[in-house]
């Protein structure tokens, strides 16, 4: 199962301890979702997502201030008995003594926020399902070119960095080289980035590894990138069809995610960077409604019917 340190949370989301004697380092947060305990504080512990980070807001705290001391207990009791990752309070709201007394008792960490509860849950779980996503790693190219995220895949060798060197030198952005870490964060968003130790680098095959920050500038890459367009570079074959016309899209799957493909062969004095940058453009412009080759087809369409009626005509 997926998870992440509690401690990179507390780092990620600027938290204060507010029980720094309870040891966190082992401790780790499984689900992307939060729950705000407001039925529990009120007695209703049904379907509770005890495995969730538990946020305290502004309703939960004041209604937490009015209860009686042997409900606090009560409530209390069964509320930290349970496997809680972490309790966070927001707004700078502090906790009672009775409620930091269970929680030592029980070893469950409590923290606090200067954040707006709503604000604060919305970027605590952007950044949990970003980091518990299901993950992949496949062999291959992550390129920014126009805003879209490239990934360009073939055998070993084929020119994959060649062509993403080529695309950066002409202003495009590098994500990842050789090994892409994909996330699906959505049902429709897949992400790619690089692995820390290949991050901003590219492997030129006769001169060897290349700093692509620092040749470049930090303009010449980013972190992380949407996989869009699938661009797959394979040896030129004589006997094999290729599509002409880009009709119909060809997809391929990752992380049960469909995505256009585009099958390039290979031939000498063809310029990779160009063709994937005018894959990209025209990938762009179907997205903002005109297909290059549904146009031609009209075209061609209007001018089969325009001589079939001059024909119609001369009879």
């Amino acid at each position: 199962m997926d998870s992440v340190k509690l401690c990179e949370v507390v780092e990620k989301m600027h938290l204060s301890s507010l029980t720094p004697e309870i040891d966190i380092k082992k401790r780790k947060v499984t689900v992307a979702d939060v729950n705000r305990p407001a039925l529990q504080m009120a007695g209703y512990f049904e379907h509770f997502a005890e495995g969730r980070i538990q946020i305290i807001g502004k309703v939960e705290h004041s209604y937490m201030l009015q209860m009686t001391s042997e409900r606090k207990e009560h409530i209390y009791e069964r509320f930290f008995m349970n496997n809680i990752p972490c309790v966070v309070l927001c707004r700078g709201l502090m906790p009672g003594d009775m409620f930091v007394q269970y929680a030592r008792r029980n070893g469950v960490p409590i923290f606090s926020t200067e954040e707006a509860t709503s604000n604060f849950m919305a970027e605590l779980i952007r950044w949990l399902n970003v980091r518990l996503a299901p993950s992949i790693t496949v062999h291959g190219v992550l390129v920014d070119v126009y805003g879209i995220g490239v990934l360009i895949t073939g055998e070993s060798g084929i020119g994959k960095s060649e062509a993403a060197l080529e695309l950066i030198k002409r202003g495009h952005r590098l994500v990842s080289d050789d090994v892409v870490e994909l996330r699906k964060v959505s049902e429709v968003t897949l992400i790619g980035k690089a692995p820390e130790v290949t991050k901003h680098l590219i492997e030129l095959r006769g001169i060897g590894i290349v700093d692509v920050k620092t040749l470049f500038g930090v303009s010449s890459v980013r972190e992380s990138q949407s996989v869009d367009l699938v661009i797959q570079l394979e040896e030129w074959n004589k006997d094999k069809e290729y599509d002409r016309m880009g009709l119909e899209e060809d997809y391929i799957e990752y992380l049960g995610k469909q995505i256009v493909c585009h099958r390039i062969p290979i031939r000498p004095g063809r310029n990779l960077a160009i063709i994937c940058e005018a894959a990209a453009a025209n990938y762009r412009q179907k997205l903002m409604g005109y297909n290059a080759a549904q146009e031609l087809y009209r075209r061609l369409q209007a001018r089969m019917v325009s001589r079939r009626e001059e024909e119609q005509e001369k009879q």
